[in-house]
């Protein structure tokens, strides 16, 4: 586990317990905050101790002088980005660092800088195959085992919390935004497709994650072991980084479409190409949290008023005033439709039985998933790559001769 990472997951998950602290579970905020320093500590692992050190002092700095940034106590659209921008500057780092580990690897030299394990996060289809040779075999990859956590960790936030990963935590979605707000500065109007097309293209995700699903389940189970051995999958990572940095002409046209359709409409990447937020929106369906209505206290029962706020606040479009429980798989427990709402308890993402989720405890729960599940894998042993530098090093030599 690099420094990047290290320190990546020690913020979050200090973050994580001073906000558990600030919502009032002091007692909870404790047996965590010891838990996770002692797992950190026991690791022996200097980097991440150092991390956990530098990750202490900046939340106590930052509670010094901007306490309410480290108690939480913001609104919530403001703790949101937050959260989506630095995930998405460790995202870059950890980016820079994959690339000149690589260059270095090509150039023949023993990297200086070490490979970020936590790239393998866009390998999905062989964490999906990986996945499966746990369930099917009980055999746990040790080429690219991140992949396998981290496939595991968002699905395991779809089923808990919606499709929290698309709207707090996903870089891609993050650069969506700013493309969409920066069509926006030149071309102000709004060009949504009409109900009869919107339907059939939000579709083409669905299409796309069959297509993943079907390379996944449709490998026999007899030839997994051959492929995780194959050297194919030994550079899986670099064959990825190759297709997006010479990528051909088909290619080039799907980017355009991909950065048009995000230009074009708010989360249109989102919402017409992402496998992920596919099984995701799938998943949400089974997760107890979800955006709730009251209408004894939303100002169109209570008092008659003719509100959207909510609605026009969704940048998916869902029709939030006029229904009870947003059952939507488009739905990214943003919480925009909540921060919109002018009477507080008309709005909420909760559970059937009444038990509400703030903007606080998704960030808690969200950062526990995405972060407390790699730590325990790195510290099992289930995270680091064992393929050996010099078999990098050769097969990067030999990129594009490898074929499945």
């Amino acid at each position: 586990m690099s420094f990047i990472e290290s320190l990546t997951l020690t913020l979050a998950l200090t973050y994580s317990v001073s906000l558990l602290y600030w919502s009032g579970k002091k007692w909870g905020a404790a047996v965590s905050g010891l838990l996770v320093s002692a797992a950190v500590i026991s690791s022996l692992y200097w980097p991440l101790i150092a991390a956990l050190a530098v990750a202490l002092t900046v939340i106590g700095l930052v509670n010094t002088f901007r306490p309410q940034i480290a108690q939480g106590d913001m609104r919530s659209n403001h703790l949101r980005e937050g959260v989506q921008h630095l995930l998405a500057l460790s995202m870059l780092l950890v980016g820079i660092q994959f690339a000149v580990n690589s260059a270095l690897l090509k150039a023949g030299v023993t990297p200086w800088l070490m490979r970020p394990d936590v790239g393998d996060a866009f390998l999905p289809i062989a964490g999906g195959i990986e996945l499966k040779a746990i369930v099917t075999l009980g055999i746990w990859d040790q080429t690219h085992p991140a992949a396998a956590v981290m496939l595991f960790a968002v699905l395991l936030t779809g089923l808990l919390c919606k499709r929290a990963f698309c709207g707090w935590a996903c870089p891609l979605g993050l650069t969506g935004e700013y493309l969409y707000k920066l069509r926006k500065r030149f071309i102000n109007a709004e060009y949504l497709p009409p109900l009869w097309l919107d339907w059939p293209l939000r579709m083409l995700k669905y299409i796309l994650l069959a297509g993943l699903l079907y390379i996944i389940i449709g490998m026999p189970t007899a030839g997994i072991p051959g492929y995780l051995d194959s050297y194919y999958h030994k550079i899986a990572d670099l064959k990825m980084a190759l297709f997006f940095i010479t990528p051909g002409f088909i290619t080039l046209i799907c980017f355009g479409v991909i950065l048009s359709l995000s230009a074009w409409r708010r989360q249109g990447f989102c919402r017409y190409i992402c496998p992920y937020g596919a099984v995701l929106g799938l998943l949400s369906f089974l997760s107890p949290f979800k955006i709730r209505r009251n209408t004894q206290h939303c100002l169109i029962e209570n008092k008659g008023m003719n509100c959207d706020k909510c609605t026009r606040a969704c940048p998916a479009n869902i029709s939030v005033h006029i229904q009870r429980n947003i059952r939507s798989d488009e739905c990214q427990a943003c919480m925009r439709c909540v921060a919109a709402c002018p009477t507080s308890e008309a709005l909420r993402l909760s559970t059937r039985n009444g038990m509400k989720l703030s903007a606080r405890g998704l960030t808690i729960g969200l950062m526990l998933l995405l972060f407390l599940l790699p730590l325990i894998a790195y510290l099992s042993g289930f995270w680091v790559s064992q393929t050996p530098t010099d078999t990098r090093m050769y097969l990067i030599q030999h990129l594009n001769s490898i074929g499945h």
